[in-house]
Protein backbone atom coordinates (compact mmCIF):
# COMPACT_ATOMS: atom_id res chain seq x y z
CA UNK A 1 0.00 0.00 0.00
CA UNK A 2 1.52 3.22 -0.94
CA UNK A 3 1.40 5.95 1.58
CA UNK A 4 2.04 9.91 0.78
CA UNK A 5 1.55 13.12 2.66
CA UNK A 6 0.80 16.18 0.60
CA UNK A 7 0.64 19.75 1.05
CA UNK A 8 -1.67 19.96 -1.94
CA UNK A 9 -5.34 21.58 -1.67
CA UNK A 10 -8.11 19.45 -0.75
CA UNK A 11 -9.54 19.05 -3.97
CA UNK A 12 -6.11 18.62 -5.75
CA UNK A 13 -5.17 16.07 -3.28
CA UNK A 14 -8.28 14.04 -3.96
CA UNK A 15 -8.14 14.57 -7.79
CA UNK A 16 -4.42 13.41 -7.50
CA UNK A 17 -4.27 10.16 -5.02
CA UNK A 18 -3.13 7.24 -6.64
CA UNK A 19 -6.15 4.48 -6.81
CA UNK A 20 -5.19 1.48 -4.09
CA UNK A 21 -3.36 4.53 -1.57
CA UNK A 22 -3.63 6.39 1.69
CA UNK A 23 -3.08 10.27 1.40
CA UNK A 24 -2.28 12.34 4.33
CA UNK A 25 -2.82 16.37 4.21
CA UNK A 26 -4.78 18.97 5.92
CA UNK A 27 -7.06 21.51 4.87
CA UNK A 28 -5.56 25.23 6.11
CA UNK A 29 -7.98 27.98 7.77
CA UNK A 30 -5.35 30.45 8.81
CA UNK A 31 -2.79 30.72 11.66
CA UNK A 32 -2.16 32.03 15.05
CA UNK A 33 -0.06 35.78 15.53
CA UNK A 34 2.80 33.50 16.23
CA UNK A 35 2.64 32.07 12.72
CA UNK A 36 1.03 28.64 13.82
CA UNK A 37 -0.80 26.79 11.59
CA UNK A 38 -4.03 26.53 11.90
CA UNK A 39 -5.31 23.40 9.64
CA UNK A 40 -7.50 20.55 9.74
CA UNK A 41 -6.16 17.43 8.85
CA UNK A 42 -7.49 14.69 6.41
CA UNK A 43 -6.61 11.16 5.40
CA UNK A 44 -7.87 9.86 1.59
CA UNK A 45 -8.36 6.22 1.29
CA UNK A 46 -8.42 5.56 -2.30
CA UNK A 47 -9.54 1.95 -3.10
CA UNK A 48 -8.35 0.23 -6.76
CA UNK A 49 -11.71 0.68 -8.26
CA UNK A 50 -13.81 3.64 -9.02
CA UNK A 51 -16.61 4.32 -6.92
CA UNK A 52 -18.60 6.66 -4.60
CA UNK A 53 -17.01 8.74 -1.38
CA UNK A 54 -17.90 8.09 2.34
CA UNK A 55 -16.89 10.88 4.05
CA UNK A 56 -16.14 10.74 8.16
CA UNK A 57 -16.87 13.39 10.17
CA UNK A 58 -14.62 12.44 13.12
CA UNK A 59 -15.56 15.45 15.59
CA UNK A 60 -17.05 19.14 15.29
CA UNK A 61 -16.66 19.20 19.31
CA UNK A 62 -13.56 19.39 21.10
CA UNK A 63 -14.13 17.10 23.29
CA UNK A 64 -15.63 13.86 21.11
CA UNK A 65 -13.38 11.34 21.05
CA UNK A 66 -15.11 8.08 20.72
CA UNK A 67 -15.81 8.63 16.41
CA UNK A 68 -12.15 9.44 16.08
CA UNK A 69 -11.03 6.08 17.31
CA UNK A 70 -13.45 3.94 15.96
CA UNK A 71 -12.77 5.68 12.09
CA UNK A 72 -9.36 4.85 12.84
CA UNK A 73 -9.53 1.30 13.38
CA UNK A 74 -11.87 0.97 9.98
CA UNK A 75 -9.24 2.83 8.16
CA UNK A 76 -6.77 0.58 9.77
CA UNK A 77 -8.73 -2.51 8.37
CA UNK A 78 -8.99 -1.57 4.83
CA UNK A 79 -7.80 -3.34 2.35
CA UNK A 80 -7.78 -1.04 -0.68
CA UNK A 81 -7.41 -3.73 -3.21
CA UNK A 82 -10.90 -4.54 -2.55
CA UNK A 83 -12.36 -1.07 -1.83
CA UNK A 84 -14.32 0.39 -4.79
CA UNK A 85 -14.31 4.28 -4.69
CA UNK A 86 -12.80 6.35 -2.10
CA UNK A 87 -13.25 6.71 2.41
CA UNK A 88 -12.09 10.38 3.62
CA UNK A 89 -11.61 10.33 7.47
CA UNK A 90 -11.44 14.24 8.39
CA UNK A 91 -10.90 13.72 11.94
CA UNK A 92 -11.48 16.82 13.48
CA UNK A 93 -13.76 20.13 11.67
CA UNK A 94 -12.61 21.48 15.13
CA UNK A 95 -8.98 21.53 16.14
CA UNK A 96 -9.15 24.72 18.06
CA UNK A 97 -11.34 22.65 20.66
CA UNK A 98 -9.91 19.12 20.11
CA UNK A 99 -6.74 21.19 21.42
CA UNK A 100 -8.28 22.71 24.26
CA UNK A 101 -9.93 19.74 25.04
CA UNK A 102 -13.82 21.69 24.87
CA UNK A 103 -16.50 22.06 23.22
CA UNK A 104 -15.76 24.73 21.12
CA UNK A 105 -12.44 27.20 20.30
CA UNK A 106 -11.88 29.56 23.21
CA UNK A 107 -11.06 32.09 20.56
CA UNK A 108 -14.72 32.84 20.03
CA UNK A 109 -16.86 29.86 21.58
CA UNK A 110 -19.23 29.44 19.01
CA UNK A 111 -20.97 25.88 18.57
CA UNK A 112 -19.13 24.72 14.75
CA UNK A 113 -22.00 22.37 14.16
CA UNK A 114 -24.08 25.36 14.17
CA UNK A 115 -22.22 27.45 11.71
CA UNK A 116 -22.44 25.48 8.51
CA UNK A 117 -21.99 26.25 5.58
CA UNK A 118 -19.54 28.92 7.50
CA UNK A 119 -18.02 32.19 6.09
CA UNK A 120 -15.07 32.54 5.11
CA UNK A 121 -15.01 36.24 6.50
CA UNK A 122 -16.20 35.31 9.88
CA UNK A 123 -14.87 34.30 13.61
CA UNK A 124 -12.96 31.43 13.46
CA UNK A 125 -15.27 28.99 14.03
CA UNK A 126 -17.04 30.21 10.80
CA UNK A 127 -13.92 30.15 8.79
CA UNK A 128 -13.13 26.75 9.88
CA UNK A 129 -16.17 25.18 9.43
CA UNK A 130 -16.83 26.84 5.48
CA UNK A 131 -13.31 25.60 4.85
CA UNK A 132 -14.23 21.83 5.86
CA UNK A 133 -17.44 22.18 4.69
CA UNK A 134 -16.32 23.28 0.86
CA UNK A 135 -14.18 20.01 0.75
CA UNK A 136 -16.50 17.73 2.22
CA UNK A 137 -19.97 19.16 0.21
CA UNK A 138 -17.56 18.85 -3.06
CA UNK A 139 -17.05 15.09 -2.91
CA UNK A 140 -19.21 13.09 -0.19
CA UNK A 141 -21.89 10.69 -1.43
CA UNK A 142 -22.62 9.91 2.28
CA UNK A 143 -21.37 11.91 5.75
CA UNK A 144 -21.74 10.69 9.41
CA UNK A 145 -20.92 13.12 11.59
CA UNK A 146 -19.76 11.10 15.00
CA UNK A 147 -20.72 12.53 18.28
CA UNK A 148 -20.60 12.05 21.90
CA UNK A 149 -22.97 13.41 24.70
CA UNK A 150 -20.96 15.47 27.43
CA UNK A 151 -18.70 14.21 29.50
CA UNK A 152 -21.18 14.43 32.66
CA UNK A 153 -23.30 11.95 31.02
CA UNK A 154 -23.60 8.26 30.80
CA UNK A 155 -25.58 7.15 27.45
CA UNK A 156 -25.80 4.28 25.69
CA UNK A 157 -24.71 4.91 21.09
CA UNK A 158 -27.56 6.71 19.21
CA UNK A 159 -28.05 8.05 16.07
CA UNK A 160 -30.16 11.73 15.61
CA UNK A 161 -31.49 12.58 12.17
CA UNK A 162 -33.05 15.28 10.41
CA UNK A 163 -35.42 15.83 7.41
CA UNK A 164 -35.09 18.55 5.06
CA UNK A 165 -37.95 19.66 2.84
CA UNK A 166 -35.99 19.60 0.08
CA UNK A 167 -33.51 17.36 0.04
CA UNK A 168 -35.63 14.18 -1.50
CA UNK A 169 -33.96 12.23 0.81
CA UNK A 170 -36.35 10.29 3.52
CA UNK A 171 -36.36 8.36 7.14
CA UNK A 172 -36.32 5.78 5.04
CA UNK A 173 -32.94 6.18 3.13
CA UNK A 174 -31.70 7.37 5.90
CA UNK A 175 -32.85 4.49 8.40
CA UNK A 176 -31.15 2.21 5.77
CA UNK A 177 -27.45 4.00 6.64
CA UNK A 178 -28.45 4.24 11.02
CA UNK A 179 -29.24 0.72 10.95
CA UNK A 180 -25.48 -0.49 10.90
CA UNK A 181 -24.60 1.10 14.45
CA UNK A 182 -27.41 -0.50 16.14
CA UNK A 183 -28.39 2.65 17.68
CA UNK A 184 -29.85 2.02 21.21
CA UNK A 185 -32.53 4.97 19.72
CA UNK A 186 -32.67 7.07 16.33
CA UNK A 187 -33.67 10.30 17.18
CA UNK A 188 -35.42 12.63 14.81
CA UNK A 189 -34.39 15.99 15.53
CA UNK A 190 -36.99 19.15 14.97
CA UNK A 191 -35.01 22.35 13.49
CA UNK A 192 -37.92 24.84 13.59
CA UNK A 193 -36.94 27.68 15.40
CA UNK A 194 -38.21 27.33 19.20
CA UNK A 195 -38.72 23.28 18.70
CA UNK A 196 -36.78 23.33 22.00
CA UNK A 197 -34.36 20.69 21.25
CA UNK A 198 -31.21 23.35 21.55
CA UNK A 199 -30.69 27.07 21.26
CA UNK A 200 -28.86 28.70 18.55
CA UNK A 201 -28.84 27.93 14.97
CA UNK A 202 -29.63 24.22 14.27
CA UNK A 203 -30.00 23.69 10.46
CA UNK A 204 -26.09 25.20 10.89
CA UNK A 205 -25.49 21.52 11.74
CA UNK A 206 -23.43 19.80 8.73
CA UNK A 207 -25.35 16.67 8.61
CA UNK A 208 -28.58 18.94 7.45
CA UNK A 209 -26.77 21.37 4.95
CA UNK A 210 -25.48 18.10 3.27
CA UNK A 211 -29.12 17.03 3.23
CA UNK A 212 -29.52 20.26 1.44
CA UNK A 213 -27.11 19.69 -1.61
CA UNK A 214 -29.22 16.03 -1.51
CA UNK A 215 -26.94 13.85 0.03
CA UNK A 216 -27.61 11.29 2.84
CA UNK A 217 -26.10 12.50 5.87
CA UNK A 218 -26.70 11.97 10.00
CA UNK A 219 -25.06 12.27 13.76
CA UNK A 220 -23.97 9.05 15.58
CA UNK A 221 -24.13 9.59 19.29
CA UNK A 222 -21.12 7.36 20.99
CA UNK A 223 -21.03 7.73 24.46
CA UNK A 224 -19.61 10.24 26.62
CA UNK A 225 -16.85 12.81 25.79
CA UNK A 226 -13.02 13.11 26.74
CA UNK A 227 -12.94 9.20 27.15
CA UNK A 228 -12.14 6.34 24.98
CA UNK A 229 -15.09 3.70 25.06
CA UNK A 230 -13.86 0.60 23.94
CA UNK A 231 -17.36 -0.64 23.14
CA UNK A 232 -18.81 2.44 21.55
CA UNK A 233 -15.04 2.56 19.48
CA UNK A 234 -16.11 -1.06 18.18
CA UNK A 235 -19.66 -0.49 17.38
CA UNK A 236 -18.16 2.83 15.22
CA UNK A 237 -16.35 0.76 13.67
CA UNK A 238 -19.04 -2.29 12.77
CA UNK A 239 -21.31 0.46 12.15
CA UNK A 240 -18.55 2.56 8.94
CA UNK A 241 -17.96 -1.05 8.06
CA UNK A 242 -21.76 -1.88 7.45
CA UNK A 243 -22.23 1.66 5.42
CA UNK A 244 -19.52 1.27 3.51
CA UNK A 245 -20.54 -2.01 1.97
CA UNK A 246 -24.15 -0.33 1.49
CA UNK A 247 -23.02 1.92 -0.56
CA UNK A 248 -20.82 -0.53 -2.68
CA UNK A 249 -17.25 0.59 -1.26
CA UNK A 250 -16.42 -2.73 0.21
CA UNK A 251 -17.91 -6.12 -0.12
CA UNK A 252 -21.05 -7.16 2.41
CA UNK A 253 -20.46 -6.78 6.24
CA UNK A 254 -19.88 -9.83 8.38
CA UNK A 255 -22.24 -7.83 10.92
CA UNK A 256 -25.44 -7.38 10.40
CA UNK A 257 -27.30 -4.83 10.44
CA UNK A 258 -30.57 -4.12 12.96
CA UNK A 259 -33.88 -5.11 11.66
CA UNK A 260 -35.69 -2.53 13.61
CA UNK A 261 -34.94 0.93 14.77
CA UNK A 262 -36.79 2.49 18.21
CA UNK A 263 -37.50 6.00 16.51
CA UNK A 264 -37.71 8.93 18.71
CA UNK A 265 -40.44 11.98 17.29
CA UNK A 266 -39.99 13.88 20.69
CA UNK A 267 -37.58 14.12 23.67
CA UNK A 268 -36.40 16.85 26.17
CA UNK A 269 -33.85 17.56 28.66
CA UNK A 270 -34.54 17.62 31.96
CA UNK A 271 -33.49 20.25 34.84
CA UNK A 272 -32.64 20.58 38.40
CA UNK A 273 -34.92 23.06 40.19
CA UNK A 274 -32.39 22.69 43.51
CA UNK A 275 -28.50 22.21 43.94
CA UNK A 276 -26.70 19.82 46.11
CA UNK A 277 -25.35 16.33 45.17
CA UNK A 278 -27.41 14.48 42.50
CA UNK A 279 -27.59 10.48 42.64
CA UNK A 280 -29.31 8.06 40.39
CA UNK A 281 -29.84 4.41 39.79
CA UNK A 282 -31.33 5.13 36.52
CA UNK A 283 -29.84 3.87 33.60
CA UNK A 284 -29.51 5.01 29.79
CA UNK A 285 -31.67 2.71 27.05
CA UNK A 286 -33.84 2.15 29.98
CA UNK A 287 -37.85 2.92 30.18
CA UNK A 288 -38.88 5.53 33.51
CA UNK A 289 -42.22 4.66 34.45
CA UNK A 290 -44.42 8.22 35.40
CA UNK A 291 -44.22 8.95 38.82
CA UNK A 292 -41.07 7.08 39.35
CA UNK A 293 -37.46 9.41 40.60
CA UNK A 294 -34.79 10.42 38.24
CA UNK A 295 -32.74 10.42 41.27
CA UNK A 296 -32.17 12.00 44.37
CA UNK A 297 -30.90 15.06 45.16
CA UNK A 298 -29.52 15.77 48.90
CA UNK A 299 -27.56 18.70 50.27
CA UNK A 300 -23.59 18.79 50.88
CA UNK A 301 -24.35 17.15 54.29
CA UNK A 302 -27.07 14.67 53.28
CA UNK A 303 -30.59 16.13 54.44
CA UNK A 304 -33.32 15.09 50.96
CA UNK A 305 -33.61 18.27 49.13
CA UNK A 306 -35.74 16.61 45.89
CA UNK A 307 -36.72 13.48 43.94
CA UNK A 308 -36.83 14.51 40.47
CA UNK A 309 -39.77 12.77 38.75
CA UNK A 310 -41.68 13.04 34.72
CA UNK A 311 -45.33 13.30 34.57
CA UNK A 312 -45.61 10.24 32.11
CA UNK A 313 -43.31 7.21 30.65
CA UNK A 314 -40.09 8.30 29.38
CA UNK A 315 -37.32 6.77 27.56
CA UNK A 316 -33.62 7.47 28.82
CA UNK A 317 -31.38 8.55 26.39
CA UNK A 318 -28.81 9.59 28.96
CA UNK A 319 -28.32 10.39 32.69
CA UNK A 320 -26.04 12.45 34.58
CA UNK A 321 -22.80 10.76 36.03
CA UNK A 322 -21.03 14.11 37.26
CA UNK A 323 -22.89 14.27 40.89
CA UNK A 324 -22.51 18.02 41.34
CA UNK A 325 -25.58 20.29 40.27
CA UNK A 326 -26.92 23.63 40.44
CA UNK A 327 -30.13 24.72 40.01
CA UNK A 328 -31.48 24.71 36.37
CA UNK A 329 -28.01 21.99 35.46
CA UNK A 330 -29.32 18.46 33.17
CA UNK A 331 -29.74 15.49 35.01
CA UNK A 332 -31.38 13.45 32.14
CA UNK A 333 -32.23 13.17 28.51
CA UNK A 334 -35.22 11.56 27.91
CA UNK A 335 -37.71 10.37 24.92
CA UNK A 336 -41.28 11.28 25.16
CA UNK A 337 -42.88 10.19 22.29
CA UNK A 338 -41.35 6.93 20.25
CA UNK A 339 -42.23 3.82 18.20
CA UNK A 340 -40.30 0.87 16.53
CA UNK A 341 -40.21 1.09 12.92
CA UNK A 342 -38.36 -1.32 10.43
CA UNK A 343 -35.09 -0.35 9.62
CA UNK A 344 -35.42 -1.02 5.35
CA UNK A 345 -32.95 -2.54 3.37
CA UNK A 346 -30.95 -0.18 1.11
CA UNK A 347 -32.61 0.81 -2.14
CA UNK A 348 -31.31 -0.42 -5.43
CA UNK A 349 -28.35 1.01 -6.94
Amino acid sequence: MTETFTDLPFDAAFAQAPAGSITRGRIRVGSFASGAEIAQPFLIAKGAKPGPCLWICGQVHGNEINGIWGAIDFIAELDLAELSGSVVFAPTANPLALDARSKAAPQDGLDLDQTFPGNMNGQITEQMSAAYFQAASAHADVLISMHTMTHLFHSAPYAVYKLHPESGIGEERLFSLIRHFHPNVACRMNVAPGAGELPGNIPGAIDYQMLALGKPAFMVELGAGSETNPDCVALAKRGLRGVAAEMGLLPPSEHAPAKTLRRVTRRTHVMTHEGGLFRTEVTPATLLHAGMPIGKISTLTGAPLSEPTMEQDVFMIGVRKDPVVHTGDRIAFVALEWDEVPAPDAPPA
